[in-house]
């Protein structure tokens, strides 16, 4: 039974109980009271750091029926309680908690009353706890400038999040706000159960073959011993194995061998079906019966990470074969996660697959997400990058602290292991980079002592060299672990020859975007470049007054220290100046997809030496200028749209030298495909000036150069480079698998002409149809409307002379003058004044 009713809180020292709600926290439940404005909107956000310093309480009454009441057992589980909490079941202490990431279970048999029960809460500031701990060490742990101390109005601007196992973004990050909530955030469940229980089944592959040969692995916990209980296991409604064991009293482990005849794999999204199997496991006594079921796919999946010509290997191969890993990196959907609901999880993993991704990597600043997002990405073929959640910062050592992340990490590997998707465990989030590269452990020798530094350093091997991989080891032995991402090998920094990186040169280090095609590592785990949300997004957050990038607002809604000023130096080395506010959001996100967009296509067309492009960031957790493809509010960014085309199966990319352009086909395919590649160079207006042919054969799972034009050729038309451009397509039977333009010039040296964009919409059912029509050439084709629906594609560029046809659901927009009215429809010639001098 969830014990989800009558719920109410209060600060502990006041006297009268409201209205809460659980799951929840402590920020909604003051906001759904009206006791706080949106934190959200405007400069609130600085309005309400007081919560976080005081303690709260929540209560509410459950009644235990004669039925329950008379059984054996009688079980109180939390799922997550968020963090410093004091559990009374009338009136007595049952349990105390410290730990955001556990589920904690307590035998409250001893302590329930027939009929009405009370249950109290108490949750203790995170920060007057971190302070305290903070106080009792004598050396100083040095956590990066995401905990945003100051904006928190935290005493003395102590970074206290690392003494808290709690969310690292609620203390704030270069993307989120400082919303540093407490709260039940899961479930609050009653078990009750006679002679025994099944605590955990590990459904563990052995191997795959014509059988596939599988071992359940049970933990039965029993308050007596049973002779002769039956374990029965099902596949789908077929049995499969019976035995008979003895179950003592206690905690029982019991390990029974099981087949799949003629199993059918799970692949990645993109590759084959995601099929899964449930597997059902059945505990039978003489009175009572048990069952726990999985859904579980059939794969192998393995890191290799071997040295080879260039250094080591690291890339993931699947069912045999080498995959290139497409995807981002992933970060909770809301500051306040019990908002977060099965449409949000359904919204972005259906986006990623939409999107031509195989994998999203689960960023360490987090949580480890719920059983929905691991179950869709079960479905959707998306495997799972799974840090544990350490980021940007170093961590206590102490006996208590190791203990709490040990039984963390336990719990949350029993919990996912079952999870197809899961397909790598990794230790921490820049942690050793911090340490060794971003001179964390030079300032803290330097201005602490030697001693300080190795006390610290001693922290990180304990937990990320032996504390967690001895849990993986123990528990999920058949999967991976990686000490730190990004890394070379274990304590050793990264490099692009060896393991994964993290590239921020384009972005923190100004660097250009064409940095992207030399700057190519083994396996590229993060990149990524901002912009801003569209103004439908903005305006959710800020009034018209606001409508300025350095406005306070708009600053606000930007927690990179470089932001604003970055995106718009990046835009004026590639676009003209933007005539207005929503001119400058809009090709913000054109910005953002062309530069990411060079990353993807760099990354897929070296895939001799790299394996894996995951970008930075998927989504926000609130409204704000940051590196997303998809806004707070599920808008996708013209990023977005951009990955979709560049991680799909086959590709063509230009890469442009200096005396050359070269043409390279990369692709996912399994196997050879014949092709037709024409290359045309074309006016704007759709004269053709020059045109080459070539059949090809594309070459299985890998990238190759298939052809190169010289600049000598082309410099016959210099004189119309900022009026021409080449399109290359890519033709098999009678069918284009690719089309890839590339411009000669920056787009700010480009005459572009009023493209002469005309439109019709109709309906059916379910969605409404634009067809446009462009006469010339139109760059980053934008539909927009005060909605928050995407459209099936956007910012495109059309060719002279070309249709697009577009849809829209009728989800968000019911009827077609609502559309008609709202729609408007731009191109990139329009963000700047026409008299605007190249």
């Amino acid at each position: 039974m969830e014990i989800t009713n009558n719920w109410s809180f209060k600060k502990v020292q006041d006297s009268t109980w409201k209205p809460a709600t659980v799951p929840g926290t402590v920020h909604t439940d003051l906001l759904a009271i009206k006791e706080i404005e949106n934190p959200f909107y405007r400069l609130n956000e600085h309005d309400v750091q007081w919560i976080d310093k005081s303690d709260w309480e929540y209560k509410t009454n459950f009644n235990i029926s004669n039925d329950v009441f008379d059984r054996e057992n009688i079980d109180l589980l939390f799922d997550g309680i968020d963090t410093y909490g004091k559990i009374y079941l009338n009136d007595k202490e049952i349990l105390v908690t410290d730990n955001m990431f556990r589920e904690y279970e307590v035998n409250v048999k001893p302590f329930v009353n027939k009929g009405e029960n009370e249950l109290r809460i108490v949750l203790e500031s995170p920060i007057k706890k971190g302070i305290e701990k903070y106080d009792a060490i004598d050396y100083q742990i040095t956590v990066s400038d995401n905990d945003l101390a100051k904006i928190g109005q935290v005493e003395g601007e102590k970074k206290v999040s690392i003494f808290s196992r709690k969310a690292g973004y609620h203390f704030g990050w270069d993307w989120g706000p400082r919303l540093v909530t407490s709260g039940i955030w899961r479930s609050v469940k009653l078990k009750s159960w006679n002679t025994f229980k099944i605590e955990d089944a590990f459904i563990r592959q052995k191997s795959i073959e014509e059988k596939a040969n599988l071992t359940a692995q049970l933990e039965i916990n029993c308050t007596q011993s049973v002779e002769n209980a039956t374990i029965e296991i099902y596949v789908g409604e077929q049995l499969v194995k019976t035995e008979n064991k003895v179950l003592t009293t206690g905690e029982n482990q019991i390990q029974i061998p099981f087949e799949i005849e003629n199993p059918v794999l799970w692949w990645p999204n993109g590759m084959g079906d995601q099929h899964l199997y449930n597997v059902s496991v059945k505990v039978k006594g003489k009175k009572h019966i048990d069952t726990i079921q999985h859904r579980i796919g059939l794969r192998t999946v393995e890191l290799v990470t071997e040295k080879d010509s260039i250094g080591s290997s690291f890339y993931f191969k699947v069912n045999g074969y080498p995959t290139f890993m497409k995807g981002a990196n992933y970060i909770p959907q809301d500051i306040f996660l019990p908002r977060v609901k099965q449409s949000n999880y359904e919204h972005i993993l259906n986006s990623a697959k939409e999107a031509n991704m195989n994998m999203i990597r689960v960023w360490g600043g987090g949580v480890y997400e719920s059983k929905e997002f691991y179950d869709l990405c079960d479905e959707k073929g998306l495997l799972v990058w799974q840090d544990f959640m350490f980021a940007c910062a170093m961590y206590p050592g102490d006996k208590d602290y190791l203990e709490s992340v040990k039984q963390e990490a336990i719990d949350n590997v029993k919990r996912l292991r079952n999870h197809t998707s899961i397909a790598l465990w990794c230790g921490n989030n820049e942690v050793l980079s911090a340490w060794e590269r971003w001179g964390w452990k030079q300032q803290v020798t330097e201005k602490q002592s030697e001693k300080a530094a190795n006390t610290i350093w001693k922290a990180y091997t304990d937990i990320f060299h032996k504390v967690l991989p001895e849990v993986v080891n123990e528990y999920d032995s058949d999967r991976k672990y990686w000490a730190s991402s990004p890394s070379s090998e274990l304590g050793v920094p990264e490099s692009h020859t060896d393991g994964d990186a993290h590239y921020w040169g384009v972005w923190w280090g100004k660097e250009p975007f064409e940095n992207y095609n030399v700057k190519i590592p083994r396996f590229m785990s993060e990149f990524g470049f901002q912009s801003f949300p569209d103004i439908s997004t903005v305006n959710k957050y800020a009034t018209v007054e606001d409508h300025d990038i350095f406005s306070e607002v708009m600053k606000s809604h930007q927690r990179s220290s470089i932001g604003n000023g970055t995106i718009e130096e990046y835009m004026l080395r590639h676009y003209k100046k933007p005539k207005d506010f929503e001119s400058f959001l809009y090709v913000s996100h054109l910005l953002q997809a062309y530069g990411i967009t060079t990353g993807i296509e760099a990354h897929r067309k070296n895939r001799y030496r790299c394996m894996g492009s995951l970008y930075w960031q998927i989504n926000d957790c609130w409204p704000v200028a940051s590196w997303s493809s998809i806004d707070y509010y599920g808008k996708w960014k013209a990023l977005h749209y951009g990955v979709k085309k560049s991680f799909k199966k086959t590709i063509i990319s230009f890469d442009k030298k200096e005396d050359q352009i070269k043409l390279y086909v990369a692709t996912d395919a399994l196997k050879n495909e014949n092709a037709k590649l024409t290359i045309s160079l074309l006016d704007f207006e759709g004269k053709e000036l020059q045109k080459w042919n070539k059949d090809i054969t594309i070459e299985a799972n890998q990238s190759k150069l298939y052809t190169t034009l010289s600049q000598k050729e082309l410099d016959v038309h210099k004189n119309q480079f900022n009026n021409s451009f080449l399109k290359a397509t890519l033709e098999s039977n009678g069918q284009i698998i690719d089309e890839k333009l590339h411009f000669l010039l920056p787009f700010k040296e480009l005459i572009l002409p009023n493209p002469e964009l005309t439109y019709d919409i109709t309906e059916n059912e379910s969605q409404f149809i634009i067809k446009l029509n462009s006469k010339n050439l139109a760059i980053g084709v934008y539909a927009s409307g005060d909605f928050d629906a995407n459209f099936s594609d956007n910012y495109f560029t059309m060719t002279p002379n070309s249709e697009k046809t577009i849809y829209l659901s009728k989800e968000k927009v019911t009827t077609i003058k609502d559309l008609k009215d709202k729609l408007k429809i731009i191109s990139l010639v329009d963000s700047y004044n026409s008299d605007d001098s190249i």
